[in-house]
């Protein structure tokens, strides 16, 4: 876990849960931004990042969503840190969501930024996990991955995917963190155990407040997903989805500031007028 600067005793706090094959990397820019108002925490999950791949038997049930949402749970307790704001980009969003549809945290606000809470549809729905089990068999896999995904061309697709366009020093960093087989190895196990037709079931029960940041050029979860999940969840209101325009699925990476501006006034105290 890292935080941000130092803690603010009378501060509200912010988790922030970062998407699969990503890493507290990612909210390099953002971080900064939240953290003149709130404590900001930011962790990485099993095997990504500044972690490394743990040494369980039972990796389907670890890499599943609840088991994630339940580890995650399990090291907030230990360190007695109860979030006031849970932030989730992409899987991370369905990692807090699940936290609070299981009871292990009640916060004052989700936040889903670009988040992947919906199954996949069509072909790709049909394929994705399968195929992502069978490449887990494989040991050799995710050397071959991090070998190929060290080269320029392929990690210039793999970006030019998500429909965001990242400064040099957010392509070098993804650059180092993909050609790790053992970030590679999380990134397979976590798409592997990934079940969101479960999950969906799950999610309709929601209750919590929940916003939902969308990057209008989203080429990995379309932004009509959003409003699929709004459409699903009838506490929710137009206000509570905000479409972020020209950014893609790394929008926080693209313009931090516009991230920051929508989620800064959760945790303020309403202003009274007289």
């Amino acid at each position: 876990m890292q935080w941000a600067k130092h803690p603010k005793p009378q501060a509200s706090s912010i988790l922030l849960l970062h998407g699969t094959g990503a890493s507290t990397h990612s909210w390099r820019q953002l971080i900064p931004l939240l953290s003149d108002h709130y404590n900001v925490m930011a962790i990485d999950f099993p095997g990504h990042g500044f972690t490394s791949m743990p040494q369980a038997s039972d990796v389907a049930t670890l890499f599943s969503i609840p088991g994630m949402a339940a580890g995650v749970s399990e090291l907030l307790t230990q360190m007695k840190i109860k979030p006031d704001i849970l932030v989730g980009h992409s899987a991370g969003a369905a990692v807090a969501c699940m936290m609070t549809l299981n009871g292990h945290l009640q916060p004052q606000r989700l936040v889903s930024l670009n988040g992947a809470l919906l199954p996949l549809d069509g072909l790709a729905g049909q394929v994705f996990s399968p195929l992502a089990k069978v490449l887990t068999k494989a040991p050799w896999v995710p050397e071959l991955f991090a070998w190929q995904a060290a080269r320029p061309s392929v990690l210039y697709k793999l970006l030019e995917g998500t429909g965001s366009k990242l400064d040099a020093e957010g392509t070098q960093l993804y650059q180092t963190l993909i050609s790790n087989p053992s970030h590679a190895q999380a990134a397979l196990y976590m798409m592997a155990h990934w079940d969101l037709h479960t999950f969906w079931e799950r999610l309709r029960a929601l209750q919590d407040p929940l916003t939902l940041i969308v990057g209008s050029q989203d080429w990995i979860v379309p932004p009509s997903a959003a409003y699929r999940v709004a459409e699903t969840l009838p506490h929710l209101r137009s206000q509570d989805i905000v479409s972020l325009p020209n950014l893609g699925h790394l929008a926080h990476e693209e313009q931090a500031q516009w991230v920051a501006d929508v989620i800064w006034p959760m945790g303020q105290p309403a202003a009274s007028g007289f």
